[in-house]
């Protein structure tokens, strides 16, 4: 049976904060999952798409009691332990992957065949402890009282994610994005220049001044799209069917997750142009 997942917002400005009413935990670059096993063990995305026959080694290794449901993340992790999306995807999209995935409860929905998402969050991180004994496809989110600046420098020194702060007090609202969870995330901040431009959708082609490193669609605003239309009609080189290339001699400030292993930048957003 599916439940539609409590959501966050990202922190104001993108900004760690300290405070004992909050807990501190790693984000993980993974899948956001729903377990369930109330009647028989059934795996969701957080869009209620049923995954559950794309992860066998879950079903057969669920350590929780029936009547339980558990909020939390797939991940995939590299040789440094450290979660890897590209890996978690590929294996997602193909059992036949080679990469083991384990699955990370941060919170718990059902707890022998009750509901839980009236009790605050310490309570249900509580309920979530004893819930089941960690194995090698299970395990439980560590978390730190505050600490919140801290613990983000420490995951943006090791790239990683970033993290999420959680309100001790917060109830788990079903199917709703909420402020009581905000989200931090350690992005890397570079400049590149724009090399061209997509004519089918929205897209900047972005550059390092050697090669094409990916293509940039969020954060752009209407004033930015207008100002650099009318400078790009006139730095044109060449076309294809669905792009057009410029001189690269626009800089633009970009904010990204990282590189993907083709040597592309991860979810890349606009920050400012370079004058």
């Amino acid at each position: 049976m599916f439940t539609s997942p409590m959501l966050l917002y990202k922190a104001p400005n993108n900004k760690p904060f300290n405070s004992d009413l909050h807990i501190t935990e790693l984000k993980l670059d993974g899948i956001r999952l729903i377990i369930d096993y109330r009647d028989k063990v059934k795996i969701y995305t957080r869009h209620n798409n049923d995954v559950t026959s794309k992860f066998p080694e879950l079903v057969e290794n669920i350590p929780i009691r029936k009547g339980t449901t558990l909020d939390g993340e797939l991940i995939v992790t590299d040789s440094d332990g450290k979660p890897n999306f590209e890996s978690v995807m590929e294996r997602f999209m193909s059992k036949r992957s080679k990469h083991k995935v384990a699955f990370c409860a941060f919170d718990i929905i059902n707890f022998e065949g009750k509901s839980v998402t009236s009790k605050p969050l310490l309570q249900r991180k509580e309920i979530l402890s004893s819930a089941f004994i960690d194995n090698e496809f299970y395990a439980k989110s560590i978390f730190i009282k505050g600490n919140g600046i801290e613990y983000f420098n420490v995951a943006k020194e090791q790239k990683l994610e970033g993290v999420v702060l959680k309100d001790i007090r917060s109830k788990y609202e079903i199917d709703k994005r909420s402020d009581k969870w905000l989200k931090v995330i350690a992005y890397e901040i570079g400049e590149y220049y724009i090399a061209g431009y997509k004519t089918n959708e929205f897209g900047w082609l972005l550059s390092d001044g050697k090669q094409i490193v990916g293509v940039m669609t969020l954060a752009v605003g209407a004033n930015e799209r207008k100002a650099g239309y009318k400078v790009f009609q006139q730095l044109k080189k060449s076309e294809t069917e669905d792009t057009v290339y410029i001189d690269p001699v626009i800089k633009c400030v970009v904010k990204h997750r990282g590189y993907t292993k083709n040597n592309l930048l991860r979810l890349p957003e606009f920050e400012s142009f370079v004058f």
